[in-house]
Order: C-alpha cells, then sequence, then structure tokens
C-alpha cells in the first residue's frame, strides 16, 4: 500500500466540519439560543436513537426498506440492461423506441405516483415499482452509452473468430461496455434507496413498516428527535449502500488496473 494511499485511509478531516456544526448545535440549544421544541439538542437526538435501535421494530423496519429497496433495484437494473443492449446494439430498435424512452425520462419520477397507486393501490408492489422505476433509467443510459462505445475493430476481431451473436454479447460487447453499466448501477441503486423512501412517504399505509415510516411517525406526534433520527438512518445507510457498490465495483473492474 502506497503512502499517498494509507494518509487517504485515515484522513478524518472530512469529520471536522461536522464535529464544530454539532458543538455548535449543543451549545444553542443548551443556552437557549434556540427554540429546543423545534431545535433538539444533539443530546436529545441521541437518546431517541437509542430508544429506537433497541426497540423491537427497529430492525424489521429497516429490513422493510432495504428489502424493497433490493426488490426495486434488481427488477429495475435488470429491465435497464436488457432494454439499453436492445438500443445499443439495434439502430432500428434505437430509431423507434429510442424517442419514446428519452421523453418518458424527462418525466419527474414523482409524476409516476398517481399512476403507480391507480394500477396497485398503496400496496408494497407498487412501492416496489415505483423504486424499479427510479433504477431503470439510469441503467439503460450508461448500457446504451457502454455499447455504443465499443468499436469497430472488435467487432471485426470477434467476425474473424467465428463469434456466434450471442458469443459477441457476452464475451465482447457486455465485457467491453462493463464499465459504464456498472457506474449506471451505481447511480441506479443511489436513485432506488431515495425512491425507497419516497415511496414509503407518498405510498403509505397503516400496516407499512420500513424506515420513512419512522420520520412519519415522528412528524405525526410532532418528535423533531425522532424526525432526525430518522433522517440520519436513512442517510447511513444511503452512503453505506454507495461505498459497498464502490468497493465491489472496483472489484469487478480491477483488470483496468489503477486509475489515475
Amino acid at each position: 500500500m502506497s503512502a499517498s494511499h494509507s494518509r487517504r485511509q485515515h484522513d478524518w478531516r472530512g469529520v471536522v466540519a461536522p464535529l464544530l456544526f454539532v458543538a455548535l448545535w449543543q451549545v444553542a440549544a443548551s443556552a437557549g439560543w434556540v427554540n429546543t421544541k423545534l431545535i433538539v439538542s444533539p443530546l436529545a437526538v441521541l437518546q431517541a436513537g437509542w430508544q429506537e435501535i433497541t426497540a423491537n421494530g427497529f430492525a424489521h423496519a429497516l429490513a422493510a426498506s432495504l428489502a424493497r429497496d433490493l426488490a426495486g433495484f434488481v427488477l429495475g437494473s435488470l429491465a435497464g440492461i436488457a432494454f439499453g443492449v436492445l438500443l445499443g446494439l439495434s439502430r432500428w430498435a434505437d430509431r423507434l423506441l429510442g424517442p419514446t424512452f428519452h421523453t418518458l425520462r424527462q418525466i419527474s419520477l414523482f409524476a409516476w405516483i398517481p399512476l403507480i397507486s391507480i394500477w396497485l393501490g398503496y400496496t408494497d408492489q407498487a412501492r416496489v415499482l415505483f423504486i424499479a422505476v427510479a433504477a431503470f433509467y439510469p441503467v439503460v443510459l450508461s448500457t446504451h452509452e457502454g455499447i455504443r462505445s465499443v468499436n469497430k475493430a472488435q467487432f471485426e476481431v470477434a467476425q474473424v473468430y467465428g463469434f456466434s451473436r450471442w458469443q459477441r454479447l457476452v464475451r465482447l460487447v457486455l465485457p467491453a461496455a462493463s464499465p459504464q453499466i456498472l457506474t449506471g448501477l451505481n447511480l441506479a441503486l443511489i436513485y432506488a434507496w431515495l425512491a425507497t423512501i419516497g415511496a414509503e412517504f407518498l405510498l403509505p399505509s397503516f400496516d407499512a413498516t420500513g424506515v420513512g415510516a419512522t420520520v412519519i411517525r415522528g412528524r405525526a406526534a410532532f418528535r423533531v428527535d425522532v424526525i432526525i433520527v430518522g433522517m440520519l438512518v436513512i442517510g447511513l445507510t444511503g452512503y453505506a449502500l454507495n461505498r459497498l457498490a464502490q468497493r465491489l465495483e472496483d472489484r469487478l473492474l480491477i483488470w483496468r488496473g489503477p486509475a489515475h
């Protein structure tokens, strides 16, 4: 491991600003500079966080959100890769379906909520579909771009070796396009988690569980501390998913060598 890499691994400068902010926040709350009913102290948030984490339903709520996220991400990503391959390999399909796709992706994601709720109601299937739509678009775009980046010389080499269409796809096109596809999957994972929380907010039901329900419950009870705890859990979970995706991408693309 190089010295510069080691320094990056142990560089804690990024936490200085958040720590200073939390310290100022605590001082402001303790000194009575703010209305603590609206801006609770960090200590109150820690107490509420401990109560939430040790509660019986917390792990179940987080698991429910992650299950929806994973289901929607997988569904949207598989559909996105398939559609992106179709657009990338077939100029006829690109001309026929491309304009419609590019028009639909201009529609705000949350504009799909009323239509999805009419189709599927306020169910988990509706939430998963919403998450899948969020994951679909970035994967299509990255897959299409990656396939278009494969040059003609590579196809000529495949033709010399007598590759069938299926062999060209799995042994040439997809490996060559894999960096862009993985970048799209990384983006899709981020969008899917944001859509998971959005779906829990906008497609609620009395029996639904999830991290978003924690924030909704805090709002209903006017518990600012619980709301902030829910926000922190959402942010930290999203960050962990992003880091996991980055590490997986680095391992899968190790053949490219170190980036400069």
